[in-house]
């Protein structure tokens, strides 16, 4: 085990072993100490360095020195469902301390009960966590630490006030640690009690993703992706499409062609967006075809391609999903699907970031460059 883990406990060494986990990456490794020396925390990594384990197990590691395990110790607050559920996973993988969730659009009810099993790590949205504590269901007296997940979007105009308010209710000498992959200047004011850590870029994009553009016009693009997905044969395949409208579009064409996939998109209700992203993440559906809304914060393991079916407007857009893959010291795939003006667009960007773009065609049922033909060869 690194130095970094070597000081966690025996309960959570063996969990990270079990997980295969052996050393931290860069972020843990700065971080981990720090929050053990109970540090307010801001800190800025990019997606998938491992910013969830960087706080939980610091945080884990402190729960297990305490005697009463009657309260609520840990509340990490997260701006969306899928996110909150991640943690919760990430949560139980390393420990067998009770975690809950907490979220809006969930029946109040069921989680009033939930609380009264005890749990120590809430995790959960600052609007739910905010009604739970003012109906006196949520205590928070015996809270530790305070955790503010994916800060940029948490202090964004339309979440501001909620997550001011839930900040506003914390005991005095709570620890506060905020984690994000992008600090803007008003993340910065709101925790400016924090101490700043800010990461240098692991150049995620450059050193472990590799980049195709494979051309098709838009009548064709999904016949494309059906061949391509049948010549790579991905590990998990992540497909992303700009309007919701496509995202069943593409589901129904693949599911006619004997495609097994699943569809994701904003508008899909919880229940339903929680087993698909279950059944993607578990490896028994090998495909996710999702909006970018409905894709935000998704961390899954071991995602090997990332196919975008459009070019998005915005180029963090283009980040954020190419980032999906290549999480955690891993390497992957991001193929764009696109027409002649998305190439050309794709061709500017690949300057822009100082990404470098193969071609590829689908032949013989197979992924290749393009053939070169010279006048005497021709076919």
């Amino acid at each position: 085990m690194a130095d970094v883990f070597s000081n966690l406990s025996e309960n959570l060494k063996q969990s990270l072993t079990n997980l295969g986990i052996i050393s931290p990456t860069p972020v843990q490794a700065e971080v981990i100490p720090r929050i053990m020396q109970g540090e307010n925390l801001l800190f800025e990594s990019e997606t998938g360095t491992g910013k969830t384990f960087a706080y939980l197990l610091p945080l884990i590691n402190r729960l297990e020195t305490l005697d009463d395990h009657q309260r609520v110790r840990i509340i990490v607050v997260a701006p969306t469902f899928e996110l909150a559920s991640q943690i919760n996973s990430a949560c139980k993988s390393v420990t067998t301390h009770k975690s809950a969730l907490m979220i809006g659009g969930a029946p109040l009810k069921r989680q009033i009960e939930t609380l009264k099993e005890k749990p120590e790590i809430i995790i959960g949205t600052a609007a739910r966590l905010v009604e739970l504590i003012h109906l006196k269901k949520l205590k928070i007296e015996g809270l530790m630490a305070a955790v503010f997940d994916e800060t940029d979007r948490l202090v964004k105009k339309e979440s501001l006030e909620d997550t001011s308010n839930f900040r506003n209710l914390l005991p005095a000498g709570t620890q506060i640690i905020a984690c994000t992959a992008t600090l803007s200047k008003q993340t910065k004011i709101f925790f400016a009690d924090a101490k700043n850590v800010v990461m240098p870029p692991e150049d995620v994009l450059r050193k472990r993703i590799t980049h195709w553009a494979i051309y098709a016009e838009n009548r064709d693009k999904i016949d494309t992706l059906r061949k391509f997905l049948a010549a790579e044969n991905p590990t998990k395949a992540l497909i992303f499409t700009s309007r919701a409208d496509q995202v069943e579009n593409i589901y129904n064409k693949l599911t006619y062609k004997k495609v097994a996939c699943a569809a994701l998109h904003a508008k899909t209700d919880k229940q339903k967006r929680k087993a698909a992203i279950d059944r993607f993440r578990s490896g028994k559906e090998k495909i996710l075809i999702t909006s970018d809304l409905a894709a935000r914060g998704l961390d899954i393991p071991e995602i090997s391609h990332i196919i975008q079916m459009d070019f998005p407007q915005d180029e963090d857009f283009f980040i954020h999903r190419s980032g999906r893959t290549a999480r955690a010291g891993k390497s992957g795939i991001n193929v764009v699907i696109g027409d002649e003006w998305e190439m050309r667009h794709f061709a500017q960007l690949e300057k822009k970031l100082g990404i470098t773009v193969y071609p590829k065609e689908i032949r013989g049922g197979k992924v290749v460059s393009p053939a070169v033909y010279d006048d005497d060869n021709q076919d």
